[in-house]
């Protein structure tokens, strides 16, 4: 009889704690394409065996999830969300995010991962500047672009590809397009006049999904792209023969946020897994994996894992910043003047 009671004793608590597990459920916000799969590969999984917290991924780029937690609004559905750094000041500004708690791997990282709120993080950061197609390029007898300007040139008629200004590579390119022009962040104008007269027409397509900017690229649609260098890591690692470069006037810093979305069912879980993500083990998959170059300081890539990453403080000081107070003052603006004027 003992051993039936402890038996049933021990069947009960297997039961309890798989009940629990169930229950604990977190929904994670985040990108799609490379990033999904290194993040369903090589991160969740050692997540979820240390904590038994079962993770359920929801893929979407920036201005989707952004849209999710404005439909969800008071009845959130997600408890961790991924944006990139402009719109998670969105984000934060719209009351979506909680406070980060206090741990201990928050001190492993660079200045630059901090967000002044302190309810987001930095998990990752790539820089925006100029991808191609190698092959391309030399059977044309074309060099590599080294400009911003190069973007203008008519010789990448229907080639050239990026996101809307709702993503944030088109926003990169709207402003970097104004600083060359005289204007800025505070004057967008320039830009606005450059892309409708000497942009616009070499633009095959404004495509939001990296996925179908991949394909563009394989079929020889697109040529060029203001894109991201995880973003051209991920189409290099295919074996497709991309190139990219940071243009000369400067490649624009691209911070990944995370931060966990107030009113969350689980908060506690939602807090761990950021801070795992922020892990030196998690941070090195991303880098690999997805092209993130590490905010955690203790990370540490050889020449070949390094290779197109913002890497350690001389890397990234390189790099130009966004106002994004600004820009966010403006976007709603800005994005109903595109639709206007540039992408009819």
């Amino acid at each position: 009889m003992k051993s039936v009671a402890h038996s049933l004793l021990v069947t009960t608590a297997l039961w309890c704690s798989a009940a629990a597990a169930q229950d604990r459920t977190i929904y994670v916000a985040a990108y799609g394409a490379s990033f999904e799969h290194t993040m369903r590969k090589e991160v969740i999984p050692p997540f979820e065996k240390a904590t038994g917290v079962k993770v359920e991924y929801v893929a979407g780029n920036s201005a989707d999830t952004l849209a999710k937690l404005q439909a969800q609004k008071g009845n959130q559905q997600i408890d961790v969300a991924f944006l990139d750094d402009g719109p998670m000041y969105q984000a934060v500004a719209l009351g979506f995010c909680a406070d980060l708690q206090k741990a201990p791997v928050y001190d492993q990282l660079y200045d630059l991962a901090q967000i002044p709120s302190g309810k987001a993080v930095n998990f990752g950061l790539t820089g925006t500047g100029l991808t191609y197609n190698k092959a391309w390029f030399a059977e044309n007898n074309i060099p590599a672009p080294s400009s911003w300007k190069d973007i203008e040139n008519p010789v990448f008629r229907k080639k050239l590809v990026m996101t809307p200004i709702k993503g944030t590579y088109g926003m990169h390119a709207l402003v970097m397009t104004a600083r060359l022009n005289g204007g800025g962040e505070k004057n967008i104008d320039p830009g606005f006049r450059v892309f409708k007269e000497k942009i616009n027409p070499n633009v095959l397509a404004y495509e939001p999904s990296h996925g179908k900017i991949s394909e563009m690229f394989q079929s020889n649609q697109a040529v060029i792209a203001v894109w991201g260098s995880g973003r051209a890591k991920a189409l290099t690692d295919t074996g497709f023969p991309a190139g990219f470069v940071y243009p000369k006037e400067g490649g624009v810093a691209l911070g990944s946020a995370a931060c966990p979305i107030a009113g969350s069912r689980h908060a506690k879980e939602a807090q761990a897994f950021i801070q795992y993500v922020l892990s030196p083990d998690a941070q090195k998959a991303l880098a690999i994996g997805a092209g993130f170059g590490p905010v955690n300081k203790t990370v540490k890539l050889d020449e070949k894992e390094r290779v197109g990453l913002p890497y350690g403080s001389d890397e990234i000081d390189k790099l130009v910043v966004m106002d994004w107070a600004t820009i966010n003052e403006n976007r709603e603006a800005w994005n109903k003047r595109w639709s206007r004027e540039i992408e009819r």
